[in-house]
């Protein structure tokens, strides 16, 4: 179990080092004499057309539709994993991370509407700095080795998948519009098939792929956002069979390194690259910015560690052995970080909004994520050991 564990981490950190890369190399060419070829490039028509059935959209919307299904499908393979044998599989294992997480959404989204009372049109987008960005977190922890104790590794997995789980809630609750009931209809009948796929015990993926697709596209039709399809297909699919294998393991194993490697950093590159053109010091005084960087800055720690010291001092949860306040209080700092998450539900809130709405989003985001990342390192550098080893509770 830790061995995998270990796994498990390395990737995502490797993961959150090519994600910097790819953030980078779309802030480079979105202010380079390159910036048309850029924008034009993630303009291109892609249509798909079977008969009746026709699906034409822009290529960014190929990627955060469809690509970020398989993102999804992942998260739910994971979240369902570590809710029935993994970090979430008990109340004593869950309590901490369930709680942090729980502040870790609640707080930003009310500084966010503190700064965006007034204008209705800007308040949609409360959840943005409500969302942790794994990949990223891991990846700046991963930069101080062994010196971080695995105890505190699996307290920030399980928070980030817990928040996962929660902005999926979020997306499904509050950003799906124009609902068609015929696709509704077609969908909920893919589910059943999915289901009664699980129930008569089949484990090979390709008929819950087949049957996976026909919901995709259901559910990208339907109003409500299509990525939440991968994470009902997710569910569908059997951790373990009766010889004792798990197909839900396999398949998340298989899509870990195209999630890591491929899929994280192409909706990176797709959508961080923001024109600083129009963009002064002023741009930072936007309620739209303030209020995300605030919200990831001060909002993300405050209710992370608030409510994770609240459940232990009213023994509802227990720190983890080894692990101190003085641990978790970088680590809450570091929940600020919301790259990935943040920019997808933006692209959400913000689609039919004047144009800057959405670039001050992503100048929020990437500020506010980026002070995170440092004041996190560097707080957490400082409490820990230099060298990996015993790691007293304070």
């Amino acid at each position: 179990m830790e061995r995998a564990i270990r796994n498990f981490l390395s990737q995502e950190s490797a993961g959150g080092i090519l994600l910097m890369v790819a953030v980078a190399l779309a802030m480079i060419l979105a202010n380079s004499p390159l910036a048309d070829l850029y924008q034009g490039f993630l303009s291109t028509g892609v249509q798909l057309r079977v008969g009746e059935l026709d699906i034409n959209k822009p290529l960014l919307l190929w990627i955060n539709d469809g690509l970020m299904a398989l993102f999804f499908l992942l998260i739910g393979l994971e979240v369902k994993r570590e809710l029935l044998e993994g970090a979430l599989s008990s109340v004593a294992k869950a309590s901490l991370p369930t709680f942090a997480a729980i502040g870790g959404m609640v707080f930003p989204a009310l500084f966010y509407l503190a700064f965006n009372y007034s204008n209705p049109e800007t308040q949609v987008g409360w959840a943005i700095p409500a969302a942790t960005d794994i990949a990223f977190a891991l990846g700046i922890m991963a930069l101080l080795g062994n010196r971080v104790p695995v105890a505190l590794k699996v307290f920030l997995l399980a928070l980030a998948i817990i928040d996962d789980l929660g902005v999926i809630v979020i997306i499904a609750l509050f950003y799906s519009t124009d609902l068609s009931m015929t696709s509704l209809i077609i969908a909920a009948v893919s589910i059943v098939l999915m289901v009664a796929l699980n129930r008569k015990g089949v484990t090979s993926i390709t008929p819950y792929a087949l049957v996976g697709f026909m919901l995709w596209v259901a559910v990208l039709k339907s109003g409500v956002h299509a990525t939440l399809a991968g994470v009902i297909i997710a569910f569908c699919i059997p951790l373990r069979a009766k010889d004792g294998t798990s197909p839900s393991g396999h398949l998340e194993h298989q899509l870990h390194p195209w999630s890591t490697f491929l899929i994280l950093p192409v909706f990176a590159f797709a959508n961080a690259g923001l024109s600083l053109t129009n963009m002064s010091f002023e741009s930072f005084a936007e309620p739209i910015t303030l209020g995300i960087i605030m919200g990831l800055m001060l909002g993300k720690p405050i209710g992370v560690f608030l409510f994770s010291y609240v459940a232990v001092k009213l023994k509802l949860a227990e720190l983890p052995p080894g692990i101190g306040w003085r641990h978790i209080t970088p680590v809450a700092v570091m929940c600020g970080i919301g790259f990935t998450m943040s920019v997808f539900i933006s692209s959400l809130a913000f689609e039919h909004s004047p144009a800057e709405y959405g670039d001050y989003a992503r100048l929020g985001i990437l500020t506010g994520s980026l002070f995170a990342a440092l004041i996190g390192y560097f707080w957490l550098a400082k409490v820990l050991p230099n060298s990996g080893g015993s790691h007293e509770t304070n």
